[in-house]
């Protein structure tokens, strides 16, 4: 009974938080049907599993995403006269759902909280990714940078400092990101795809699919990063199931490239912790965030 008491007392805090958010936005992504085909013939779900819970909490958990979307949450403090700075989120969920809440309604609160606006990206699954088995993800990913900069104007957002988070294969997709960023992979469809859809920085945490094989250190050759590759941060415990080797690699192949990056590698920690509170040092990786956002000057106190 206790077990059933607390399960209604999360989804109700959960689902009152995601209805609370005031001054949010929400936009399809595309004006019509996304690359690729049709939309799923199975409706998108929404549901909180029980076997997913994480800190004593539940975790909202999308699946049959085909009609993608953005949403824009912005910080409540004045903007700075330059424009906030923006972050667009990729949740987790190896390209077969999304930890929607977890790792994406949760970190733009946090993200608001140090004054940068957060863009969640609900991109499509399943089977979308990684690249290039399919580029859906990619695609969706692609578009949402060059549509957050068509809206710099509307959202008091600096078009200069759009940075990318992602969370496992949301990590995975942010690097994917930088790496193909010079042109798009999809046929443009309007101004926003005349827009530059290369991220200003770029945060992974705990990134799957970066090495080439399951503990390898050799780069995955589909995120090798470029010249021009954006700043990164990269957070991956030594434990996880998914290898520290996928942090390691893709660092090694910026330090190769010259590209400026911090890693922070924790002792334990797992794998899909988010943001929650746990009693080891690795969810206290948004402070070395902030600290590293500061450090390259895309927060400040002058903001």
């Amino acid at each position: 009974m206790a077990a059933v008491v607390a399960l209604a007392a999360s989804l109700i805090c959960t689902r009152a938080a995601l209805a609370q958010r005031t001054g949010s936005v929400t936009l399809p992504l595309w004006p019509g049907i996304p690359p690729g085909g049709a939309p799923q013939a199975s409706p998108e779900t929404r549901a909180y599993p029980a076997a997913a819970w994480i800190a004593g909490r539940p975790v909202l958990i999308l699946g049959n995403v085909s009609r993608p979307s953005l949403t824009f949450y912005p910080p409540k403090t004045h903007a700075p006269a330059t424009g906030y700075p923006v972050v667009i989120v990729f949740p987790g969920g190896g390209y077969s759902i999304l930890a929607y809440d977890l790792e994406g309604t949760e970190v733009c609160d946090w993200l608001n909280r140090i004054a940068v606006a957060c863009v969640l990206l609900k991109y499509r699954v399943p089977n979308t990714g990684p690249y290039p088995k399919s580029q859906a993800a990619l695609d969706d990913a692609q578009r949402a940078v060059g549509l957050v900069r068509q809206h710099a104007s509307d959202w008091s957002i600096d078009a200069h400092r759009v940075g990318v988070l992602g969370f496992s294969a949301g990590g995975h997709l942010a690097a994917a990101l930088a790496s193909h960023a010079a042109s798009r992979l999809y046929s443009p469809v309007d101004a926003a795809d005349r827009l530059s859809c290369r991220p200003d920085f770029q945060l992974l945490i705990y990134p799957a699919y970066l090495a080439a094989t399951d503990g390898s250190l050799d780069l995955n050759p589909s995120v090798q990063p470029p010249a021009d590759a954006p700043p990164a941060f990269l957070v991956q415990a030594e434990d996880d199931p998914i290898h520290v080797e996928n942090a390691i690699a893709y660092f090694e192949a910026l330090k190769i490239k010259g590209i400026p990056a911090e890693m922070h590698l924790y002792a334990r920690g797992g794998h899909g912790y988010g943001l929650r509170s746990a009693a080891l040092p690795v969810t206290g990786w948004t402070t070395d965030a902030a600290r590293w956002l500061d450090t390259i000057a895309v927060v400040s106190s002058k903001d």
